[in-house]
C-alpha cells in the first residue's frame, strides 16, 4: 500500500512537473517583440488586475513606452498570446487588402459575442458578412433613408428631447445626460431601424437594463485572464451568466416582438429591417426559423450601432464642451450664423444639407471621438504568420487587437497636444473640415469592415448636438473636462462600448440669447 501511493505521488508530481516545464518553455517568448510585464508562467497578469479598472490607459501607456507602439501580451499559463498595436501603419496592413484576409473575427470573437449578436454583421466573416455588408451598403446609399433619418431625429428632437430640457430646466432640476440620450437613441433607432412606435417600447426597462448587461458581460468575457472560467459559468449556468442568459432570453423576446410587428407589412416602409425583409424573402434559407435567426441578428446589431455608439459619443461631447467655454462659444456663434432669423417663437429645423454645412460642429465632434472613440479597442484573430511594418512578428492562432483609445492620445500620431480638446486640428486654413486619413482616426473602423452608418452618424449627432446648444448651456455637476489633466483616466466604465461610469450629472440654462 505505500508502494503504491509513493508511485502515485512520484507519477503525480512528474506530470505536474512536466506541465509546469511545459509551459514555462511556452511563456518564454519565441519573438523579439516588446512584452511589457510579463512574467514566465503567469503572463500580464499581475499588471492586468492592477490596472483593470483604468484598462485603456493601461494599455494606452503600455503601447507609448515601445518605440513601435505595440506589445505582446501574454495571459495566465500562456493560455492565449497575442499583440496589441497603436500604429497606424500597423492597422492599415492588417486591415486592407492583401492581408485582410490573415486578421478575421474568427472564433475568439464569435465565442464571445454569439450569444448576444448572433450571426450579425458585427460579428460575422466570410460569405455571411458579405451577405449583410452588401445588403447594408445598398440602403445606407439611397437618399431616401438619408432623409428619413434626418425626419425621424427632427421628430425626436422637438417631441421629447427639447421639451425634457426645458421641463428640466424651469424645475432648476439635475438629471443625467447619458440616460437621455440613451432613451433618445433608443427611440429613434425604433423608427428608423424597425418603423415601430417608440412607445410600445422606450417604456420597456428590462430590455433596456439587459442589453446594457449583456454588453458589459461581453466585455468581461474578452477581458477574463482565463476564458475557461466564464464557459464554465455558462455550462453550469452560475452567477453573471446565468443573468446574462436572462438578459438574451429578454433581448430575444424583444427582437421577436419587433419583427412580428413587421411581418403583416412590409412593403412601403423606410426602415431598415423592412428592407433587410424585402432582401431577405429572396434569399434561401432552410427554414422559417432560420430566416427569424437571421432578422433577429439584424435587429440586434441595429441596436448595438444605433443606441450606444451614437449616446456613447454624444456624452463625452457635452462634457468636453461643459469644461471647454471657448469651443462652446465658437459652436455657438456657428450656430447662430446658420440659423437665418427664424420666426420669433419657433424652432429652427436644421435641414440635412445644413448639418453637413456645420464644420466646426463637425470638427468638435470628431475631436471628441478621437480622444473618446465609442469603440476603444478592436480585436482580430490571425490566421497566418505575419510580420507588421514596425517589425513586429504575429503567430498564427495569436489575437491581435488595435487601440482607436490609444491612436487618438499618440503623440506620434497627434502631436505634443494630443490630450487637448482643440476642434481646429480637424480645419483647414479657410475654416472647412478637413479628415484624416482613416487609419489615424480608426473610431468607425477601417478598410473593408469602416462604418456603413458613418454619415448618417454624424447627421443625428450634429442634430441634437445643435438644438441642445442653440437654446440650452449644459453645466457638467463636476466642471467637465476643463484641462489636459482630465484626460489622463477618465471616469469610463469597462464594456465593449466607452460609456462614461455613472452617468454624466447635469443642469441646463437657457441661453440669454434665446
Amino acid at each position: 500500500m505505500l508502494e503504491y501511493t509513493s508511485f502515485t505521488f512520484i507519477s503525480s508530481l512528474l506530470i505536474s512537473t512536466s506541465i509546469l516545464f511545459f509551459f514555462l518553455l511556452k511563456s518564454r517568448p519565441a519573438t523579439k517583440n516588446p512584452c511589457p510585464g510579463s512574467y514566465p508562467v503567469i503572463g500580464n497578469i499581475i499588471s492586468f488586475l492592477r490596472n483593470f479598472h483604468r484598462f485603456h490607459d493601461w494599455v494606452t501607456e503600455m503601447l507609448h513606452r515601445t518605440p513601435s507602439a505595440s506589445v505582446q501580451v501574454n495571459s495566465l499559463l500562456n493560455i492565449s498570446t497575442g499583440v496589441c498595436t497603436s500604429n497606424p501603419d500597423n492597422i492599415q496592413h492588417m486591415l486592407t487588402s492583401p492581408n485582410v484576409s490573415s486578421y478575421i473575427k474568427g472564433s475568439r470573437f464569435h465565442t464571445v459575442l454569439h450569444d448576444l449578436l448572433g450571426d450579425g454583421i458585427f460579428n460575422a466573416d466570410g460569405q455571411i458578412w458579405a451577405v449583410q455588408r452588401k445588403i447594408a451598403s445598398h440602403e445606407f446609399s439611397t437618399r431616401s433613408l438619408k432623409l428619413f433619418v434626418s425626419e425621424v431625429v427632427d421628430s425626436e428632437i422637438s417631441g421629447n428631447l427639447l421639451p425634457f430640457l426645458s421641463e428640466a430646466e424651469e424645475e432648476n432640476r439635475g438629471f443625467d445626460l447619458q440616460q437621455v440620450l440613451n432613451k433618445f437613441a433608443f427611440r429613434s433607432i425604433c423608427r428608423v431601424g424597425f418603423g415601430v412606435d417608440p412607445e410600445l417600447f422606450v417604456q420597456d426597462l428590462d430590455f433596456m437594463n439587459a442589453f446594457d448587461y449583456a454588453v458589459e458581460t461581453c466585455f468581461s468575457r474578452f477581458t477574463s485572464p482565463v476564458p475557461l472560467f466564464w464557459k464554465m459559468k455558462r455550462f453550469l449556468n452560475l452567477g453573471s451568466e446565468r443573468r446574462f442568459k436572462e438578459s438574451v432570453n429578454t433581448i430575444n423576446d424583444f427582437a421577436r416582438r419587433v419583427i412580428e410587428s413587421k411581418e403583416i407589412e412590409i412593403q412601403n416602409h423606410q426602415d431598415l429591417l423592412a428592407r433587410f425583409m424585402v432582401w431577405s424573402s429572396s434569399m434561401e434559407f432552410e427554414g422559417e426559423k432560420q430566416r427569424h435567426k437571421f432578422l433577429r441578428d439584424i435587429v440586434i446589431s441595429f441596436v448595438l450601432a444605433g443606441k450606444d455608439t451614437t449616446s456613447t459619443a454624444l456624452t463625452w461631447f457635452f462634457w468636453l464642451i461643459a469644461g471647454n467655454p471657448r469651443v462652446s462659444d465658437l459652436i455657438h456663434r456657428e450656430l447662430s450664423t446658420a440659423l437665418a432669423s427664424p420666426e420669433l417663437g419657433k424652432r429652427k429645423k436644421f435641414e440635412y444639407e445644413e448639418l453637413k454645412g456645420l464644420d466646426y460642429l463637425h470638427a468638435a465632434l470628431s475631436e471628441s471621438m478621437r480622444l473618446f472613440p465609442p469603440v476603444a479597442q478592436n480585436t482580430r484573430l490571425v490566421v497566418n504568420d505575419d510580420v507588421w511594418p514596425d517589425g513586429t512578428e504575429v503567430r498564427k492562432g495569436w489575437f491581435a487587437d488595435y487601440s482607436a483609445y490609444a491612436v487618438g492620445r499618440s503623440e506620434k500620431v497627434w502631436g505634443p497636444d494630443c490630450r487637448e480638446f482643440k476642434p481646429e486640428r480637424w480645419l483647414d486654413c479657410d475654416g472647412r473640415y478637413e479628415s484624416v486619413d482613416q487609419f489615424r482616426y480608426p473610431v468607425f473602423h477601417c478598410g473593408p469592415r469602416m462604418c456603413l452608418g458613418k454619415e448618417m452618424a454624424f447627421v443625428q449627432m450634429k442634430a441634437i448636438a445643435a438644438a441642445v446648444m442653440t437654446e440650452f448651456e449644459v453645466v457638467a455637476a463636476d466642471g467637465g473636462a476643463n484641462s489636459p489633466e482630465r484626460m489622463v483616466d477618465p471616469p469610463y466604465s469597462l464594456s465593449l462600448l466607452l460609456r462614461m461610469r455613472g452617468g454624466l450629472p447635469v443642469t441646463v440654462k437657457r441661453r440669454m440669447d434665446n
